[in-house]
């Protein structure tokens, strides 16, 4: 059935399902069942995004409690950048080559995991090293999920609600981000009436947040057991590509797919250090308190995530992702020319990034699938 894990149906005698529920719970070519394990694919994602910002939100108290500079601030996001310029392309190489994508996603997941508690200890230790280095591994298992996130996408969705579905798994992201925003300064102040050490009340605050990679950890181990139903009962293994995967492929990759790669980069380029920095931007050129900015900020992340699953079933229906992605780089300037060179109401230049966000993610994202064979996916999503 078209949209399912993408294989013919092969039940076994000792496997039959009942009729009534064939196409909607119980079997993995069933709608009913491929949006159960969307719910899970969803929430893989929601634990690393949600701690991904923790600096951005509480980015006031992580200088003054810790006394760093704004250059040893910033080191916190760039520790988790420069080193996924190539962990990315290995970690998409290992998914496709050594790993699997259900053993993947759970090493993945579970350095994510180690690396935000290693922050918040580094934290609590007010040792900047140490927070680093939980940054490093974050960022390591963070992006790399990210990689393996859309494998299943495209695993259980190709040909069919492709684009609303890499809409949802944006959208359930980014509530983990505007989530993030919204509670972080309010979890901080309540830890700080009844802890007297600021440093600690930081540490604990961090430790707080790092309950939603426990929580993406579990989607990701019960995705696992569902997947390998799914292949054990459409009998995937036996007719999936049997080429195997080199770390050299990448040269024979089309021009569209680098195309494709030169405007996620770009385009990444005017949204994440703008959200980075975004407390401090709003603060200083709005007169905002730490609140509002964060609130201002997290705007983005909930418009995109309000939005990419409704651009995603337009771009489903029209299958205009090219023009969509278009749409979304001229709003995308817009926005940046309202919010730095004037002074209008800052929430017209939030929503217009938002939704040009949204929009691009939608649209961008199922491309590669379209250009990529299967079997490369993990490395193509990796670059």
């Amino acid at each position: 059935m078209e949209g399912g894990p993408n294989i013919q149906v092969s039940v076994r005698d000792d496997e039959t399902i009942c009729d009534k529920c064939y196409f909607t719970c119980c079997h993995p070519n069933g709608k009913g069942h491929r949006f159960i394990a969307l719910v899970f694919m969803c929430f893989l994602g929601f634990g690393s995004y949600f701690c991904y910002d923790n600096p951005s939100a509480l980015q006031g108290h992580v200088k003054s409690d810790l006394n760093i500079t704004e250059k040893e601030y910033t080191a916190l996001y760039s520790v988790y950048s420069w080193p996924n310029v190539i962990m990315c392309f290995i970690g998409g190489f290992l998914l496709d080559r050594i790993f699997g994508i259900r053993a993947g996603t759970n090493i993945f997941m579970g350095l994510t995991f180690l690396g935000q508690i290693m922050f918040a200890f580094g934290t609590l230790w007010k040792q900047l090293w140490f927070m680093l280095i939980g940054r490093f591994v974050f960022g390591i298992g963070a992006e790399s999920l990210a990689v393996a996130q859309n494998n299943y996408a495209v695993l259980w969705f190709k040909g069919k609600e492709l684009n609303m579905v890499f809409g949802l798994q944006l959208s359930f992201a980014r509530v983990g981000s505007t989530v993030n925003f919204w509670v972080m300064e309010p979890i901080y102040k309540w830890i700080n009436q009844g802890v007297s050490d600021i440093v600690h009340v930081l540490g604990y605050a961090l430790f707080i947040a790092s309950a939603t990679c426990l929580l993406s950890m579990l989607c990701s181990l019960i995705l696992g057991v569902m997947d390998k139903r799914a292949e054990r009962l459409t009998r995937r293994a036996e007719v999936q590509n049997s080429e195997i995967v080199k770390i050299t492929d990448v040269k024979d990759f089309k021009l569209t797919f680098w195309l494709v790669t030169l405007v996620c980069v770009t385009y990444y380029v005017a949204i994440f250090p703008f959200i980075t920095v975004g407390q401090e931007f709003f603060k200083d050129r709005f007169n905002m308190n730490d609140e509002n900015a964060d609130r201002i900020s997290s705007l983005i992340y909930l418009i995109s995530g309000v939005g990419s699953p409704l651009t995603g079933l337009l771009i489903d229906k029209t299958g205009l992702n090219v023009f969509w992605i278009l749409v979304s780089v001229v709003l995308t300037v817009i926005s940046h020319v309202l919010l730095g060179f004037t002074y209008v109401n800052p929430f017209v230049g939030v929503s217009l990034l938002g939704i040009a966000y949204s929009g691009l993610a939608s649209g961008l994202w199922p491309l590669v699938a379209l250009i990529i064979p299967e079997y490369q996916l993990g490395t193509a999503y990796g670059v």
